[in-house]
């Protein structure tokens, strides 16, 4: 079973096909969805038959209520999703070329206390979000937990997920962060690497460099391999895909096969964004 410890948010998208034209009217399509980077991994995971357990806190309103029926509808475990305070909200902004500015409330995420040992129980690989190791009680939380996977033997992963959140917490955190913690594998799109100075392994992790259209770049057991991405003839909303790469690349085999999980990333990220354009 994947397990992933964070978020569960409305996300409101706002696409816009055209310049905005600043403080006047500008036609966009919105739309609401279920959404939060960890959300987001187990929902694939399970979209594409793995076992998948979302661990996390959502509002103890009706919008929290509809996202974790919406979850659970999708085949994830969301027996261990905490209820309190309110649900958080991401707007996510998409431009036309499909790139995206996020704008963040994260509501009752931040608030999960009280780890549980339990939330482990079946699981063999945990994924952590950067996002879940920054502020309190959540970070304490989920140092918590996977100190609990170490003593387990279960696989950590952790996705360093935000150029913004590195800024805002100092590449020397961060570095230490991942070393105190010392996932089995770290994800990082190129803006990322590029902010934390990534070029190769990051301790003993298998590192994986996401490039979105470009190969991704992974470093395991001494070696840099590139893997070609899936070939799009249009690219849409890419919000989401790097978290689906995350689910398929941590469902595919990445112990024995790191290209093989690679392709199984890029193929799940490609859906992601194919059912968004469709």
């Amino acid at each position: 079973m994947l397990a992933a410890l964070g978020d569960l948010v409305e996300d409101i998208v706002v696409r816009v096909d055209d310049p905005m034209n600043v403080a006047t009217d500008t036609d966009a399509h919105i739309t609401r969805r279920r959404g939060g980077s960890a959300a987001n991994v187990v929902a694939v995971a399970a979209r594409s038959g793995h076992r998948a357990r979302l661990i996390g806190q959502v509002g103890d309103d009706p919008i929290g209520a509809a996202l974790i029926d919406d979850l659970a509808a999708a085949g994830v475990d969301t027996s261990f999703v905490r209820r309190g305070g309110r649900t958080g909200t991401i707007a996510v902004l998409v431009d036309e070329t499909g790139e995206r500015t996020m704008l963040t409330d994260r509501g009752a995420c931040t608030e999960l206390d009280r780890p549980e040992s339990t939330w482990l129980d079946g699981v063999d690989t945990l994924h952590v979000p950067m996002y879940s190791l920054v502020g309190e009680p959540l970070a304490g939380t989920a140092s918590t937990v996977i100190g609990w996977a170490h003593d387990r033997g279960i696989a950590v992963s952790i996705d360093v997920s935000s150029v913004a959140l590195i800024e805002a917490v100092g590449v020397e955190i961060v570095d230490a962060t991942l070393r105190r913690l010392d996932p089995a594998v770290v994800f990082a799109n190129a803006d990322e690497a590029a902010a934390l100075g990534i070029d190769g392994s990051s301790g003993r992790a298998v590192t994986v460099i996401k490039r979105g259209a470009d190969p991704a770049v992974v470093f395991a057991a001494g070696r840099r391999v590139e893997v070609p991405a899936v070939t799009m003839p249009e690219v849409g909303d890419t919000t989401g895909a790097g978290d689906a790469f995350a689910a398929g690349f941590l469902t595919s085999g990445w112990r024995t096969d790191v290209v093989a999980a690679a392709q199984a990333g890029h193929r799940a990220a490609a859906d992601i964004i194919g059912s968004a354009r469709s």
